[in-house]
């Protein structure tokens, strides 16, 4: 998964949006998830956003569901994305590389179409203080570079927010464990709760969401 500098969770166009349900995939803010986009269904969803705003839900099904007959179970906080780049195959399946723009609440409404559609509530981050900026900073951009040895030139000016979901996107987290860590908006708790998954958790496991 690619990293894109820059995005932020800033007030976005709310409304009726596609969701793509996939177990234990969260689509984070300012970060490029790349799909593979075969059944009917989602090639429908495809078709149609290329004409409209290209923006898509990726949500999380709580364990035990599974995305088939029926409406399984979704996490209600979720990740807003846009179509930053597709190709379209010549069996008509599509490669997206779909950006994060948001974390968003979520709730289904009706469809006439053959996928899932949502209404979304943007989820605006609460800032650390600058104390808790300073105590965590440094901690946090330690334990991702223990993990991401790739990322040695992050640049300073990186939100802390962001730091830790790049950190959480590296640990081998359970679902119950991600999907709390992800919903979390304070970036104090956020941080706070990567790090100390990052202690308990071995440093020469690789592991990610999505």
């Amino acid at each position: 998964m690619a990293e894109l500098q820059g995005a932020s969770g800033e007030a976005l166009a709310q409304g009726v949006v596609p969701i793509f349900p996939l177990p234990n995939v969260y689509l984070f803010p300012g970060c490029v998830m790349p799909l593979h986009i075969f059944e009917p269904r989602y090639r429908q969803m495809i078709e149609d956003q290329l004409d409209k705003t290209g923006r898509i839900v990726m949500g999380a099904l709580l364990e035990g569901q599974r995305d088939g007959e029926g409406r399984p179970a979704i996490h209600p906080i979720a990740g807003l994305g846009e179509i930053g780049r597709h190709e379209r195959l010549p069996d008509g399946r599509f490669l997206v590389w779909l950006v994060g723009m948001a974390r968003v609440r979520i709730e289904e409404v009706p469809s006439n179409r053959l996928y899932r559609t949502v209404r979304c509530e943007n989820l605006e981050d609460f800032p650390a203080t600058p104390e808790a900026e300073a105590r965590l900073r440094p901690r946090v951009k330690t334990a991702l570079l223990s993990r991401a040895h790739e990322l040695l030139n992050l640049p300073d000016q990186v939100p802390l927010g962001h730091l830790a979901d790049l950190l959480l996107q590296r640990l081998p987290l359970s679902a119950p464990q991600m999907r709390v860590l992800y919903s979390e908006v304070s970036v104090e708790r956020r941080a706070d709760g990567a790090l100390q998954a990052h202690e308990l958790l071995p440093r020469d496991a690789q592991g990610g969401a999505g």
